[in-house]
C-alpha cells in the first residue's frame, strides 16, 4: 500500500511511526511533514489546507489510503473533496467534523441527547454576553466556539476578567473568526482526563486513557498551550469512570451524531472532567489529540491500517483493539516564550541518541531542515520526547532522562509532567 498522511506535527509523526510498522505499507508520503517525519516518509511541499492539490497528488501517486491528522482540514471538508474523487480517506467528513468545529453545536448536541456536560449559554452578541455575565456565578469559562488550536479557552475568576475575556474573544478577535460565536460555561472542578476512540459511524472502540498538561509553566501556571506533556494510561480513569462513560457518553455521542444525519467515521477525542457529581464532557475533538497520540499510539498493538480500514468500512466491531499493559509519558521540548513570542531556526543536537532504542521516541512537532540538512527548530512546540516503562513512574523517569539528550538554544520544558502520578499512589491500569 501507499499511504498519504496530511499534517506536519508531533501527532502526524506518531501516526507515521505506527503506519511504518504495518506490513501492508510499502511507501508513506506526508504533506507537508517535518524533519522527523522525513525519516519515515517522503515529505511533500503541499499545505494541509490545499485540498485539491492534495487530491491531485493522491491520484497521481495512486495513494491507497489518506490519513488526515489535523483538525483544520477536517473541519474544512478535506474528506468530502477526497471522497467525491473516489479516494479512500480516514477521517470525518465536514458534516461530522462540526463536532469539533463548533463548540456551540457540540454543547447543543449534548444538551439534546442528555450527555453530561457543564451548563452553558451561547452568544453571538458581545453586549448580551456582558449583560449575562453580570448575573453569572464566578469563576466562569469563556470559549471561542470555533477551532483555536487548543488555546481559545479563558478561565475567568472575576466579573472584570470575564468582561475583558469577552472583549478579547468577540471584539478584539484574538482567535479570529472562531470568536464570532462564544460559549459561556459553568466552571467545573475535578481532574481532567482524555479518551481517544475509533468510530465507524455506528460502533466505537476505546483507546487507552491519557492525561494532558495544558498550562505553559510548572504547577499548572501560565497560559493555555496546545499541550506541554502527557501520560497514558491515567490512574484516575478508573473502572467506575469507564463504566459510567460507556453507558452515558461514548456510544451516546456516536448515536447522537447518527441521529442528526452526521455519522462520524474517524477518531473522537473525549475531553472529560471527573467532578464530584460524576464524569462530564468538557470538549470533543474530531481527531487524535496532540500530544495524546504520542503516548497512546506507541502502546497500540494492532496494525493501525486494519483499524483505519474498519472505521471507513463500518466493520470496527470486528476489530479486537489491544494496548500493551505498560505506560508511556511524553515531555514537550518547546521554544522559550511559547505560546506567545518565541524565536525559531536554532540547530537541534542529540536526535541520533534515540536511534535503535525500543522504549524511547522523539516525535517532531515543529522542526525543519536547514540549508545543510541540519535539523532546526520551527515552532513553539518543537519535540515530544517520549518513553515507555513498565509503569508510569518508570516511563516518566525515562522520558525526563531522554530530554537531557537533546540540545537547542531557548529549549524550554515543564519539569512536573505527570506529577499527578505520585498523587494517585498505585497505578491503576484500565
Amino acid at each position: 500500500m501507499k499511504v498519504l498522511i496530511v499534517g506536519g506535527g508531533g501527532r502526524e509523526h506518531a501516526i507515521a511511526y505506527k503506519v511504518s510498522k504495518s506490513s501492508q505499507v510499502e511507501k508513506i508520503y506526508c504533506a507537508p511533514g517535518n524533519a522527523g517525519i522525513a525519516e519515515l516518509a517522503e515529505c511533500v511541499p503541499i499545505g494541509a489546507m490545499e485540498f485539491e492539490k492534495l487530491a491531485d497528488f493522491a491520484e497521481e501517486k495512486e495513494i491507497d489510503l489518506t490519513v488526515v491528522g489535523m483538525d483544520d482540514p477536517l473541519i474544512g471538508g478535506i474528506v468530502d473533496v477526497f471522497r467525491a474523487r473516489g479516494l479512500r480517506v480516514f477521517g470525518p467528513d465536514k458534516k461530522a467534523a462540526i463536532l469539533e468545529g463548533s463548540k456551540a453545536f457540540s454543547k447543543d448536541l449534548m444538551k439534546k441527547y442528555h450527555i453530561p456536560t457543564a451548563e452553558y449559554e451561547v452568544f453571538t452578541d458581545a453586549d448580551k454576553a456582558m449583560k449575562y455575565l453580570e448575573t453569572a456565578k464566578m469563576p466562569i469559562v469563556l470559549k471561542a466556539s470555533g477551532p483555536a488550536l487548543g488555546k481559545g479557552v479563558l478561565i475567568c475568576n472575576t466579573l472584570e476578567e470575564a468582561k475583558a475575556g469577552v472583549k478579547e474573544i468577540m471584539l478584539d478577535k484574538q482567535f479570529g473568526d472562531s470568536g464570532n460565536e462564544m460559549v459561556v460555561e459553568q466552571f467545573l472542578t475535578g481532574r481532567e482526563v482524555s479518551v481517544l476512540t475509533f468510530v465507524d459511524g455506528k460502533h466505537i472502540k476505546l483507546m487507552s486513557s491519557a492525561q494532558d498538561h495544558k498550562r505553559a509553566k510548572d504547577g499548572d501556571q501560565g497560559l493555555n498551550t496546545g499541550g506541554m506533556g502527557n501520560f497514558s494510561p491515567t490512574p484516575f480513569y478508573t473502572r467506575e469512570v469507564d463504566e459510567f462513560c460507556k453507558k452515558y457518553v461514548y456510544q451516546a455521542t456516536v448515536d447522537a451524531m447518527e441521529q442528526e444525519g452526521r455519522p462520524f467515521k474517524g477518531v473522537i477525542f473525549f475531553g472529560l472532567i471527573l467532578t464530584e457529581e460524576g464524569p462530564k464532557v468538557l470538549e470533543y475533538n474530531a481527531r487524535f489529540g496532540d500530544p495524546e497520540a504520542q503516548v497512546v499510539l506507541p502502546r497500540l498493538e494492532n496494525d493501525i491500517i486494519d483499524v483505519f480500514n474498519a472505521c471507513i468500512d463500518g466493520t470496527l466491531d470486528q476489530i479486537d483493539l489491544k494496548f500493551s499493559d505498560d505506560a508511556c509519558v511524553t515531555v514537550i521540548l518547546a521554544s522559550d516564550g511559547y505560546p506567545e513570542k518565541y524565536e525559531k531556526g536554532f540547530p537541534i543536537s542529540g536526535l541520533e541518541k534515540f536511534r535503535g532504542k525500543e522504549d524511547y521516541f522523539v516525535f517532531h512537532s515543529g522542526t525543519k531542515f536547514g540549508e545543510n540538512k541540519e535539523v532546526l527548530t520551527n515552532g513553539g512546540r518543537v519535540l515530544a520526547v517520549t518513553a515507555r516503562g513498565k509503569n508510569l513512574k518508570e516511563a516518566r523517569a525515562k522520558a525526563y532522562e531522554a530530554t537531557e539528550w537533546i540540545h537547542f538554544d531557548n529549549k524550554y520544558m515543564r519539569h512536573d509532567i505527570g506529577k499527578a502520578i505520585d498523587e494517585a499512589g498505585e497505578d491503576v491500569n484500565v
